[in-house]
């Protein structure tokens, strides 16, 4: 039988392919093609490690033929021109394990030093099981004499935090054995028997903190294994505890941002581990939406650099976080942010006993490869919030020793406190960078925008935040990197012009009049036809209350493109020659 209908068009003619196109397209072509997009491939910054993430020869050029076929798959819709809440923070973060440095000293040297390179905010657990100890509403230490009051050393973490200028991510889990039935028979990470008991928890933590910490993070890895316990993942019943987190944080203190549990990379599909993909999904089917402000995921490149663009769903890279921003767009939620709760590439030594099923890097590699992930964050992702490096310390290096811890080397700082090359990496990097606005749109607090004098704070219903003025002396200056660059406001409220400075060049007037509806938004392009730039700007009010909603940059497509296109067109050629000499020989029978 043949694979196609074997009913044809008037005039088709079955040698067709082969007599015109494939006697054209032959080996010899073909061989030029692919040298003459090698030769444009190499001559790109980074050459083709800068589209591979591969450093080796043969690797890349596998790589370059995953490439080419991806341009035949259907393409992600990552909505990058669409302003998104909680996406235009400070993205330098770190996970910190303070909970678990018994001297009060250390825990301050840890965050001390945190912040000395450059992070902005410390992801850290504050565990159930950790805090209400030994009973419902029992919040004393009594593990060890003298008895204390369990708040005691997260007070203390919180001090730390406000005291170096930093944030706190505030994960919750873990919940303590007398909240199940079962104890800790089924499985220490377990959900509780009762949710209402968790809700409890999340509010006495929020109302502590209240005004203090703002971001907390509901579970960890909810689908996979152990973390759901000692029973199969369900992303149902997960989304029925976010509800009830969601809705007992917000009652306490409704200006709290609630993230949810990072969805663990993985292409298994259950019933102990489930693709993030699918688990994302029922999630949203589940009616998960209303009850999380921010989605979080993690981000590890495991087996190739952070430039590595390929994009297949069984293939667990950096880019996959672009599946999940198009699962987020599907579902209505282009307007939320992702945040990285982890990230990093693992340096575990050539001679270590434990198996790299992390991937193995050199300890160069792990501090390269961090600085151009946040380069891409930046420069590509501007749905992207916070991306937290996994880790910065333990309280012992211990565990590294151990053939059951290949994870111990993604650390920053030895237990000693010893820096390693990525910590200073990240630590030179930070204090060069200048907050930059790359092709995207942003949101009117996006940490890259500076304002001065009189501007007030404001907000859209769906939480895209807004800046408003209408002082001629208020400013807005940014620095962005593109061919042009827009002003979002708010459709239906009156634009009343504005003056812009561009490069430090002479004042412009912007009309009214200039202004075009984009749906939610009106779009103002402010200069257009630029070199890449950089290029800084400044924006004054001129005639009335002006608002702001987000910045737009445009720019060229990356230099890549283009022969990755060609590279998919030989691909696609090369399809059609073989259909067509199968085609031609009668197929593989009747």
């Amino acid at each position: 039988m043949y694979p196609f209908s074997p009913r044809r068009p008037l005039g088709y003619n079955r040698g067709m392919w082969s007599s015109s196109l494939c006697k054209v397209f032959s080996f010899g072509a073909i061989i030029s093609l692919l040298v003459a997009g090698m030769m444009a491939f190499l001559s790109l910054p980074g050459g083709l490690f800068a589209i591979t993430g591969e450093e080796e020869l043969f690797p890349q050029i596998k790589a370059l033929t995953d490439l080419a076929g991806d341009l035949l798959r259907p393409r992600v819709d990552t909505a990058d021109d669409v302003p998104v809440a909680h996406a235009g923070v400070n993205p330098f973060g770190v996970n910190v394990f303070l909970e678990q440095e018994v001297e009060p000293a250390k825990r301050e040297r840890a965050v001390r030093m945190a912040a000395e390179a450059g992070f902005h905010w410390l992801r850290q657990e504050f565990p159930w099981e950790d805090i209400e100890i030994h009973g419902k509403g029992d919040f004393q230490d009594r593990r060890h004499r003298p008895y204390r009051s369990a708040w005691e050393k997260y007070d203390h973490i919180v001090d730390l935090a406000e005291r170096y200028g930093m944030e706190l991510i505030v994960r919750l889990s873990n919940p303590p054995a007398w909240s199940r039935a079962e104890g800790d028979a089924a499985g220490t990470y377990a959900p509780p028997d009762n949710y209402e008991d968790f809700g409890d928890f999340v509010a006495a933590v929020v109302s502590r903190y209240r005004g203090r910490v703002r971001y907390y993070q509901i579970w960890n890895e909810p689908n996979i294994y152990p973390e759901w316990g000692e029973r199969p993942v369900n992303p149902e019943e997960y989304a029925e505890l976010l509800k009830v987190a969601y809705t007992r944080a917000k009652a306490v203190d409704p200006n709290v941002v609630i993230i949810s549990g990072a969805l663990a990379s993985t292409i298994e599909l259950g019933p102990r581990d489930m693709n993030d993909f699918i688990f994302l999904q029922r999630m949203y089917d589940a009616g998960a939406a209303p009850y999380f402000d921010v989605l979080a995921t993690q981000g590890y490149g495991l087996w190739s650099g952070p430039t590595d663009r390929r994009m297949h769903p069984r293939v667990v890279n950096f880019s996959r976080l672009r599946y999940i921003r198009d699962i987020m767009v599907r579902n209505g939620d282009a307007h939320k942010a992702i945040w990285i709760s982890e990230m990093n590439w693992n340096a575990i030594p050539e001679d270590h006993p434990a198996s790299p099923i992390y991937g193995r890097y050199t300890e160069e590699q792990q501090a390269r490869y961090l600085i151009l992930a946040y380069e891409r964050i930046q420069r590509e992702w501007p749905w992207i919030g916070v991306a937290n490096v996994w880790f910065l310390k333990r309280a012992t290096d211990e565990w590294a020793r151990s053939p059951d811890h290949p994870e111990a080397f993604f650390r920053l700082l030895k237990a000693d406190f010893t820096p390693l090359p990525a910590y200073e990496a990240i630590k030179a990097y930070t204090r060069r960078l200048q907050p930059t606005l790359y092709r995207g749109t942003y949101p009117a607090d996006d940490w890259a925008l500076s304002y001065s004098g009189a501007w007030e704070e404001d907000t859209l219903p769906d939480g895209v935040p807004l800046r408003k003025s209408g002082d001629p002396n208020a400013i807005l200056r940014f620095r962005f990197e593109g061919s042009g660059v827009a002003l979002l406001t708010p459709a239906r409220r009156p634009f009343p012009g504005l003056e812009i400075r561009v490069d430090g060049g002479a004042p412009r007037q912007i009309a009214p009049d200039e202004a075009r509806d984009d749906g939610a938004f009106a779009v103002i392009w402010l200069v257009r036809g630029l070199d890449a730039g950089p290029h800084t700007v400044e924006i004054r009010p001129a005639g009335g209350m002006l608002w702001i909603a987000g910045v737009r940059v445009a720019s060229s497509p990356p230099a890549w493109r283009w022969p990755l296109s060609a590279a998919g067109v030989l691909a696609a050629l090369a399809a059609g020659c073989r259909v067509a000499s199968y085609l031609r020989e009668g197929g593989a029978g009747a």
